[in-house]
């Protein structure tokens, strides 16, 4: 039952009691809104300090401060929780639910994200600063922060207890809630790359929490987990911290998986090709994220043996990886398409993802990633991945959805606009990491050698228009949800295909062409 259906909890008491999806899903999604800009916020100051050699701005630490907020940020409180919110709007209304399953916990799990940023922000203004041992936090060097650290620490489990939550929410309703008539293998992929990442979310989350829990012991009480003095080992650390940080990774992408599997037929006007190869895709990558945890610490004096193994099992995972971006290619090929700006951004996320993967596939290879480990090579590669990957298919979903949200229309030139200064800065801003990084400029240094310069400052005018541009994306959706007049009312079928096909069928298997579901028993 909604909040709705309890009488007028008004104003700001109903957005702090509502068990609605959809309010919740609003909530989500501007809060992750709101955390971008300020995470970004944190990004221009770490670009700025770069554009030239020498210290200008801020000291050594507080620009490691702002490299570890800036990460956190970003992936806890940006893109997790807006994919969170995209799963609570949409996931109900494509199987047929009425609402999420546990919608007491829904609301719960949201508002647990605001304490825990907070109180990470917080640290900014205590004694000794915020953390800036990056976001992997390794030991022992975060064990030098001050007073921060057990707030980091306490803000961390808050936000891993929200992932859970809501992961469990979307499983239950997921398994539980389906209309009569839709299968497993008939639900859009947008809810089977959710079902997938909610899995690994339960499975990785605790792990963090108890990396971070090891930590905490080691600084206050007496233990040495990863001190080698007591007979510990730092390197035990990284192990625990990235066996939850690459599935991570793909936490943070499949969901954007799902989101331009639905765009790509819909603007294509053709059914999406290979639905059941896709799944099975999604699976396989979500399985081997497991087992290739160490390609992360090829530098640490791993065995031969070892150095192999995860050489060979992440080269594996771009196998279904490809897979997927075939698919996308096949949809579009010989369609009858057209650009709106959902499917710009979707395009340019399979675009530059892509350049991302490669990438990646060159930081597999054990020898040469000796040279690339720990330079700017390796912010260039996940920036491709997460900025054109999660971020652009994070826009481009809420491009796509915001009429059938709001019953209006947004202005498609100001869109167009936003995609292309996005995609044009956003490539001045990380295309020229690679050539620094190769030429081994480290990550997380506040000043750098002469001839680094060039790109440097190439990349830090990038990031600024990258980060302006996106006050233009606020004022397109701010006016679309306020301001829109009635001239600009979307219509039945906002997408609705050049052949007449609706989004509902191009992006379902064929198996199952509509949503017409009969009224859910209570």
């Amino acid at each position: 039952m909604s909040d709705h259906d309890h009488g007028p909890a008004k104003g700001l008491l109903r957005w702090v009691t509502t068990t609605n999806h959809k309010d919740l899903g609003s909530l989500y999604l501007w809060f992750a809104f709101i955390m971008f800009f300020v995470g970004g916020f944190m990004a221009l100051i770490i670009r700025a300090e770069l554009f030239e050699p020498g210290m200008q701005f801020v000291d050594p630490q507080f620009f490691n401060s702002m490299t570890t907020m800036h990460a956190l940020i970003m992936i806890f409180g940006a893109v997790m929780p807006a994919f969170v919110g995209l799963s609570n709007w949409l996931i109900p209304m494509m199987i047929g639910a009425p609402d999420m399953a546990l919608p007491r916990l829904n609301n719960w799990g949201f508002w647990i994200l605001p304490f825990a940023f907070a109180m990470l922000l917080s640290t900014l203004f205590m004694d000794g600063g915020a953390p800036a041992g990056g976001w992997t936090m390794y030991a022992p060097l975060v064990l030098q922060t001050g007073d921060a650290f057990p707030f980091v620490i306490f803000a961390i489990h808050l936000m891993g207890i929200s992932s859970i939550m809501g992961s469990i929410n979307v499983v239950a309703t997921i398994l539980n809630m389906r209309a009569p008539g839709m299968s497993l293998m008939k639900m859009p992929l947008f809810v089977w790359t959710w079902l997938i990442t909610a899995y690994l979310l339960i499975a990785t989350m605790p792990v963090l929490a108890g990396a971070v829990t090891m930590l905490l012991m080691d600084k206050f009480f007496g233990t040495s987990f990863f001190s080698a003095a007591g007979g510990g080992d730092p390197v035990l650390y990284q192990h625990i911290f990235w066996f939850f940080g690459h599935p991570e990774v793909y936490i943070l992408i499949l969901p954007a998986f799902g989101i331009v599997s639905m765009i790509i037929p819909t603007f294509a006007r053709k059914p999406l090709f290979g639905y059941a190869s896709m799944v099975y895709a999604t699976a396989s990558i979500a399985f081997l994220s497991f087992i290739v945890w160490a390609h992360h610490m090829f530098t640490v004096g791993m065995p031969l043996s070892g150095e192999l193994f995860f050489m060979f099992s992440t080269m594996l995972i771009a196998v279904p990886t490809g897979v997927k971006v075939f698919n996308w290619m096949a949809t579009m090929w010989r369609g009858a398409m057209t650009f709106e700006t959902p499917m710009l951004f979707a395009i340019g996320f399979l675009v530059m993802f892509t350049l991302g993967g490669f990438s990646g596939v060159m930081m597999a290879i054990t020898p040469v990633d000796f040279q690339y480990h720990d330079t700017y090579f390796i912010v260039a590669h996940f920036h491709y991945v997460l900025v054109p990957g999660a971020v652009f298919s994070i826009i481009a979903a809420v491009y796509y959805w915001l009429p059938k949200w709001t019953g209006y229309m947004y202005n498609e030139t100001l869109g167009k606009w936003h995609f292309w200064l996005s995609a044009i800065s956003v490539n001045i801003t990380f295309f020229p990491m690679h050539f620094v990084g190769l030429a081994a400029m480290p990550r997380r240094y506040a000043d750098y050698a002469v001839q680094y310069a060039d790109f440097n400052a190439i990349a830090s005018v990038g990031a600024f228009i990258f980060g302006f541009s996106q006050l233009l994306f606020l004022y397109i959706v701010i006016k679309t949800v306020w301001f829109s007049k009635q001239e600009s009312k979307a219509t039945d079928q906002v997408w609705e295909g050049a052949e007449g096909l609706e989004w509902e069928e191009l992006t379902s298997p064929p198996a199952y062409h509509s949503f017409t579901v009969p009224p859910v028993v209570k």
